[in-house]
C-alpha cells in the first residue's frame, strides 16, 4: 500500500543510503519507489527525474561536510580533530564524495574543512604561505590516508599476506619491528599517529611566520605563492 504524506528529506535519505551501499548504480527511481513504499510518480514529484535526485545529493553532501567543527582546547588539537572528522565524513560516504568529485565540486566540498584549518593555523602563529601549506597538507594527508584505506579494504586476497612476509623476517636485526610489522594494522591508531606527527611538526615552525608571510626563508618555497591546487588536481 502506497504511503502518504512522504517528505523530500525522506527521500533523500533513502536515497543516500542506496548510493552508500550499493553505490549509484543501484539507484533507479523503482527500487528508490519500493524502499519508502511508494508510487514511482511520488518520487518525481518530491525531486524531479533522475539526474536532479544525484544532483540534490550531491548538493547535500557538499552541505554535510560543511558541518566540520574544530574541538579541543588548542590549535593543534582543533586541527587533529578537523583532520579526524574529515577522514569519518569521506569514510562514511565514499559513493557519494566520488559523484561529488565528478561533478567539478571536490573543492568546494573541502572549503569549509579548509576554512577551520585556516582559522587554527592563524591561532597557532602561523601566516602566509606556511599557513597554506599546512592546510594544504592536512588535507592531503586525510584524502590520501582515505584512499590507502578504500584500496586495501578493496584490493584482492594477498598471498603471501604482508603479515606472512614479515613474519619470516622475525629473527632479523629487528625483531620487534617485524613481529609489529606482522600485526595486523590499526588504522585508527596510525591515522592519529600521522596526522599528530604532521601537525606538530607544520605548528613547530610557527616562529618563521614572517618568512613565511614573504615566500622567504621557508624551506622549499619557490617563492611564487603556489601551494598546490588540490589532492585530484591533474
Amino acid at each position: 500500500m502506497a504511503r502518504s504524506a512522504l517528505t523530500r528529506d525522506e527521500v533523500l535519505d533513502a536515497a543516500a543510503a542506496l548510493v552508500r551501499e550499493h553505490g549509484p548504480d543501484a539507484l533507479t527511481m523503482r527500487r528508490l519507489a519500493a524502499e519508502l513504499s511508494t508510487a514511482v510518480t511520488s518520487i518525481y514529484w518530491h525531486v524531479g527525474n533522475r539526474e536532479s535526485l544525484l544532483d540534490a545529493l550531491v548538493a547535500r553532501t557538499v552541505a554535510d561536510l560543511g558541518t566540520i567543527r574544530p574541538r579541543g582546547a588548542t590549535p593543534a588539537e582543533r586541527m587533529m580533530s578537523v583532520a579526524r572528522a574529515l577522514r569519518r565524513a569521506l569514510r562514511e560516504r565514499p559513493h557519494l564524495v566520488a559523484m561529488v568529485h565528478e561533478r567539478g565540486l571536490t573543492e568546494r566540498m573541502f572549503l569549509p574543512a579548509q576554512r577551520a584549518l585556516v582559522h587554527e593555523a592563524h591561532a597557532a602563529g602561523l601566516r602566509g604561505a606556511h599557513a597554506a601549506r599546512a592546510v594544504r597538507a592536512l588535507q592531503f594527508q586525510v584524502v590520501g590516508y582515505v584512499l590507502v584505506e578504500r584500496n586495501r579494504e578493496r584490493a584482492p586476497v594477498q598471498s603471501p599476506a604482508e603479515e606472512e612476509l614479515w613474519r619470516r623476517e622475525d629473527a632479523g636485526a629487528d625483531g620487534p619491528l617485524a613481529r609489529a610489522l606482522a600485526a595486523p594494522i590499526d588504522t585508527e591508531r596510525l591515522f592519529v599517529d600521522s596526522v599528530r606527527a604532521l601537525v606538530d611538526g607544520l605548528l613547530a615552525g610557527a616562529g618563521e611566520g614572517a618568512a613565511a608571510d614573504t615566500g622567504k626563508g621557508v624551506p622549499g618555497d619557490t617563492g611564487d605563492g603556489d601551494v598546490g591546487r588540490g589532492p585530484y588536481s591533474q
